[in-house]
């Protein structure tokens, strides 16, 4: 393929299989409490579930609604007009599916073949894919393990483009294969192609497929880029192989940077965190940094506000609060810690040997974590100490990808299941 190849729908079509529904007229709708979770970490990529209500008493148990088996992977699902998304491996192929919400039966499944070889060392992990997708405008973007994004008419499964770019840099994923999740911004899809050595960050036509810009030479990490506006700009933040960079998203034109690169075996693997104009940024063993990049006549530069090295984040993100951060160190064999934005001060830790992995969303008063042993926990927000108000076995473990919290249930993907876990209790009167 050229450089940049981009494929029609009609030249290589996905494996269709329908199975009963209507499609409707418009998949995409205006966001509505607790029923809209386009990609990654949410509407914001800041895990935040805006509106959801939490009760004054949580269930003692909840009740299972449905369960399909997907595949392997941890991408999150994407829920949009009482439908639900996952993106997930079968065999050698990458598999798109598209449920009911309400009662978890097949609307559509797409596959593709999608062969890998997973480097040394990862084996653990498997074959992915482990970016998710992201929705806008009726379209869905995935993103392959090995660096292929599709993009997928939403309502009706069918293929539109695909782009990668292994003519130019060989293959356009990793070590581990792709794990960057894609960003739209108005008519732009954003994404990091390429391998550790070299790579860019490209914004893509969302209609075509077509490039628009392109920006940099680093290779991805396996962090997912931010849309944010500092003072009056609106721009990409990403975290890529070398450096957290900040990016005009409209142009690609290139802002500023921080270089925090990866070291040895330790990767650039979270999500960086956007609050109130500073950037938290944690790496493996690196701690956790408090950074404000600023514009001053015209130069833009980043400030170093703080840097703690008593918590790190290995590949768990972290999630804002209030004025706080929560997040999962590994140190310890993993735990749970607070911290206060401001200074970088550690208020508490929970107790060590949890996990691995934990994935986080937040509500008021409280920080949903999903264990990657299997257990959601639910955890006060406060800065005294760690308090956890409830405890549910929603799998038996390998729950790796992102929950979503919807207004009454939970959506919960494991090693090779999506279940629907109900919070119905939640919506007749326990609040």
């Amino acid at each position: 393929m050229a450089e940049g190849s981009l494929v029609a729908a009609d030249l290589q079509p996905g494996r269709q299989a329908l199975d009963g529904g209507t499609a409707p007229v418009s998949v995409i709708e205006a966001p509505r409490t607790g029923g809209y979770w386009p990609g990654w970490l949410g509407p914001k990529r800041d895990g935040w579930v805006s509106g959801f209500r939490p009760p004054k008493r949580w269930p003692a148990t909840l009740t299972k609604s449905w369960q399909v088996k997907v595949g392997s992977g941890y991408g999150s699902p994407l829920v949009a007009d009482n439908r639900v998304y996952q993106h997930a491996r079968q065999g050698a192929d990458e598999v798109l599916w598209c449920f009911d919400l309400a009662t978890g039966k097949t609307r559509w499944r797409q596959s593709y073949p999608a062969p890998f070889k997973i480097g040394g060392g990862g084996e653990y992990h498997g074959k992915g894919p482990k970016s998710s997708p992201v929705m806008a405008d009726g379209r869905i973007f995935t993103m392959g393990i090995t660096g292929k994004l599709i993009a997928w008419d939403a309502a009706s499964g069918k293929r539109l483009w695909s782009r990668d770019y292994d003519a130019r840099f060989k293959k356009s994923h990793p070590y581990w294969g792709a794990s960057t999740s894609p960003i739209v911004d108005d008519k732009r899809v954003i994404v990091h192609f390429g391998t550790d050595e070299q790579g860019t960050l490209v914004a893509l036509d969302v209609a075509t497929g077509k490039e628009i810009w392109s920006q940099g030479k680093d290779g991805p990490s396996y962090s997912s880029p931010l849309l944010v506006e500092i003072q009056g700009v609106r721009q990409v933040v990403e975290w890529n192989h070398r450096a957290l960079t900040g990016v005009e998203s409209r142009s690609g034109k290139f802002l500023w940077e921080y270089p925090f690169p990866h070291v040895g075996s330790d990767q650039n693997m979270p999500t960086p965190v956007f609050h109130q104009g500073r950037v938290l940024l944690g790496g493996e063993n690196r701690g956790i940094l408090g950074l404000e990049p600023r514009r001053q006549d015209g130069a833009w530069s980043v400030k170093v506000l703080w840097h703690q090295k008593k918590v790190a984040l290995d590949m768990s993100s972290a999630v804002v609060n209030g004025e706080l951060l929560y997040g999962f160190s590994h140190y310890n064999k993993g735990q749970l810690f607070c911290l206060d934005i401001k200074t970088g001060q550690v208020l508490w830790q929970g107790p060590g040997r949890t996990g691995r992995n934990v994935m986080f969303l937040s509500i008021p008063g409280h920080v949903v974590a999903l264990i990657d042993n299997g257990q959601l926990q639910i955890v006060s927000a406060n800065r005294k100490s760690f308090q956890p108000k409830a405890t549910y076995r929603v799998a038996a473990g390998g729950t790796w990808a992102p929950p979503v919290l919807l207004d009454d249930g939970v959506l919960v993907k494991d090693k090779d299941t999506l279940t629907l876990w109900s919070l119905a209790s939640l919506t007749s009167g326990a609040r």
